[in-house]
């Protein structure tokens, strides 16, 4: 108990009128009331009262309100400014201290408490009152009436009939759009009226018709719901995997309500309550009004179901011998190389990876430290020239990795600069051990690129450029590496491609000996394995560059990596958690 000379005088008086309440009540409440005496007294209900008085008066501080309550989004804003402007951190020191320190886990914890506080997130929430409690306060149903302006804009929400009941009821309220934002519909209110007209004994549609020929101000008498509420917008992007058109869609709930998209976009997902149908809007539009798009596990039981019960059309996708291109010409010759892959293991790999969405976040450049350019392609696209051109504009800068190779060292070449030699054994043993991006056997010698050579010109501050294998990806595209994926693509057309190669005296890449122009079959085993490499590994495509017109793509290519090096860029969110 609390010494008496230190009680607070609202609790005071408190314990003294419960004390003298005490006479007066009826016998059987002695446990109940020592209870509130013990309490009353307790130091720790002193001392929360003392914190509340304390606080209280601050409240009413002008000082003390929050001039925003999106302090971490205003600082994403702010970092993606700053991302600009410390490109050269040497002209800008300033900016690239209050970049760096911005993207410090303290200060963005303090900026998210900030933001909880502002918004009062920590408010206790109190629990739903009994059922039966209002049984016997309410001998009525609860009725509230709703009014819209129905203007050209839709009304934002839909509607279902219960199966078991008959009932109308509000099957979804569209984040932004007019039910959401007045605040008074929510998912599972029943529909009784509609500008005076019973939905009693009528069908979804039968109420739009009633909604189609309403004018002016729609008048709805609800039910409401037990829930009675509109969760929060979630705060998930994600880019989009596939291309989606609502209108080809007979599975959406309303055509009208359907967002449509293409591969690579970027969504706001602002709810995901219904299983099958996600609520998303465009990132970057705030004024828009949320769509319908299939969920994640609706789009993978369609792609599942396709790939069943058409299993030849997508096995005639998959390649059936995919190659790993690796050393410097050395294992150009597609014939000759034997693959260290397992190749049946990898097309179970791509038959089993259903690409749909993937959450992503902003990744903000770091002074110093770099992404690794990927250029993939098929061979003969002609990644191996822009690959030397970039690396050729500044030595200093943009660096790739040495390969290695188990074969013996020749007179005048330098370990470390040429090749990495090492015995078979020891490279047998590191890429059992998971140590190479990729490798191969060419004439009875393994070739590779290892995982530590990337490391080695990430840290030496230099953009890493490299041009794998397809198959690759997978090892590359990891939090460690981060790298930007550019798919080199051929031109589509079979006559483009031919006088594209001829304007520029392209070797085929399919000879050996690189002596000979490439040859109609072998321009279309180009444009087959890009269609390949594409319908495979399209998703993990953070550009796609057609090289048409080698320097014109090369320009292309130059003004991706500048952006890559000093903007903001949407990545897996794993890799900046």
């Amino acid at each position: 108990m609390l010494d008496n000379s230190r009680w607070d005088p609202v609790l005071s008086k408190l314990l003294v009128s419960l004390e003298e309440s005490r006479r007066s009540l009826p016998t059987g409440c002695e446990e109940e009331v020592s209870f509130l005496s013990d309490l009353l007294q307790s130091r720790e209900l002193h001392a929360l009262v003392k914190v509340h008085n304390s606080i209280e008066p601050l409240q009413k501080d002008d000082r003390f309100f929050p001039l925003l309550s999106n302090v971490v989004e205003v600082t994403e804003e702010v970092l993606g400014i700053l991302a600009r402007e410390v490109s050269n951190s040497e002209e800008n020191p300033e900016a690239a201290e209050v970049f760096e320190l911005l993207q410090n886990p303290h200060i963005q914890g303090l900026l998210y408490s900030h933001d909880i506080i502002a918004q009062k997130d920590y408010l206790p929430k109190l629990p739903e009152i009994p059922t039966e409690v209002l049984q016997e306060d309410e001998e009525e149903e609860t009725i509230k009436i709703v009014q819209l302006v129905k203007s050209s804009e839709p009304l934002g929400a839909t509607i279902r009939k219960d199966d078991e009941t008959g009932k109308i009821l509000i099957a979804r309220v569209m984040h932004g759009g007019a039910a959401h934002r007045s605040g008074l519909i929510f998912p599972g209110d029943e529909v009784i009226e509609v500008n005076g007209l019973t939905t009693e004994g009528k069908t979804p549609d039968d109420v739009l018709q009633i909604l189609k020929q309403s004018e002016g101000t729609i008048t709805f008498k609800l039910v409401p719901c037990d829930s009675g509420r509109l969760k929060r917008e979630s705060k998930v992007r994600v880019r989009c995997l596939f291309d989606y058109q609502s209108k080809d869609d007979p599975h959406i709930p309303c055509e009208d309500a359907g967002l449509d998209f293409k591969k690579g976009d970027v969504l706001h997902i602002v709810s995901q309550d219904d299983v099958y149908w996600w609520q998303a809007r465009r990132e970057g539009d705030r004024t828009m009004r949320a769509g319908l798009i299939p969920s994640r596990s609706l789009q993978e039981k369609r792609i599942l179901m396709v790939r069943t019960n058409n299993p030849e059309a997508y096995a005639n996708c998959v390649p059936c011998k995919p190659l790993n291109e690796v050393g410097n010409g050395e294992c150009s010759n597609k014939n000759s190389k034997k693959i260290g892959y397992d190749i049946q293991q990898h097309d179970d790999y791509d038959r089993e990876d259903i690409p749909t969405y993937e959450e992503v976040a902003k990744l903000y450049p770091r002074p110093g430290h770099h992404r690794p350019i990927v250029l993939v392609g098929p061979p003969g696209v002609g990644r191996n020239e822009l690959k030397r051109r970039l690396t050729d504009l500044d030595n200093n800068k943009y660096n790739t990795t040495i390969p290695f190779t188990s074969r013996p060292q020749r007179p005048g070449e330098t370990n470390g600069k040429d090749y990495c030699f090492v015995t078979r054994e020891k490279m047998e043993e590191d890429i059992q051990s998971g140590r190479f991006i990729e490798f191969g056997e060419y004439k009875g010698n393994l070739y590779g690129t290892a995982c530590e050579t990337v490391r080695s010109v990430i840290n030496a501050g230099q953009v890493c450029v490299l041009n794998p294998h397809s198959q690759a990806l997978k090892m590359l595209r990891t939090p460690e590496f981060k790298p930007y994926i550019i798919y080199v693509k051929p031109p589509p057309e079979f006559e483009v491609l031919k006088q594209s190669r001829h304007n520029y005296n392209a070797k085929s890449t399919f000879d050996e000996s690189n002596s000979r122009a490439f040859n109609d079959d072998e321009f279309h085993e180009i444009l087959k394995s890009a269609q390949k490499i594409e319908f495979h590994y399209g998703h993990w495509f953070d550009e796609t560059l057609i090289n048409d017109d080698l320097p014109k793509a090369f320009e292309r290519l130059v003004k991706i990596v500048k952006k890559v090096e000093n903007e903001s860029l949407w990545v897996p969110a794993s890799w900046v958690q």
